[in-house]
């Protein structure tokens, strides 16, 4: 059997890597976490504490209903993966995605009321 260096190995690691990023450059953010965005500045849609987010706007449910079934299919991967309920997974999710939404963005809290970040 015929072995490959690992010098080779490296270089043809970070050349898949190097594809990979290069790919993703080009494509940027999808689409949906633009409208998301957009859909944060307007009001139209908040965060919640359990990892969802909240149509504000019954225009906006759509979207949100969108958006809440592809955080599910995460939330349920990593439940099974960590053994714990998807709820558990959406509440850990929510406190990241509180730290990293901008100032402005609504949050409805664990009371149901809505406030500013």
């Amino acid at each position: 059997m015929l072995r490959m260096p690992s010098i080779l190995k490296t270089q043809s690691l970070l050349g898949i890597i190097s594809t990979v990023l290069l790919i993703l450059s080009l494509y940027g953010a999808p689409a949906w976490a633009d409208n998301l965005e957009q859909l944060r500045a307007s009001g139209a849609i908040g965060e919640s504490y359990s990892g969802y987010v909240v149509a504000r706007n019954p225009g906006a449910q759509a979207e949100a209903n969108a958006i809440n079934a592809q955080r599910r299919a995460i939330y349920q991967e990593k439940a099974a993966a960590q053994g714990v309920s998807v709820d558990q997974v959406g509440k850990v999710y929510a406190v990241e995605i509180f730290k990293k939404i901008p100032a402005g963005t609504w949050i409805q809290n664990n009371n149901g009321q809505w406030v500013q970040k």
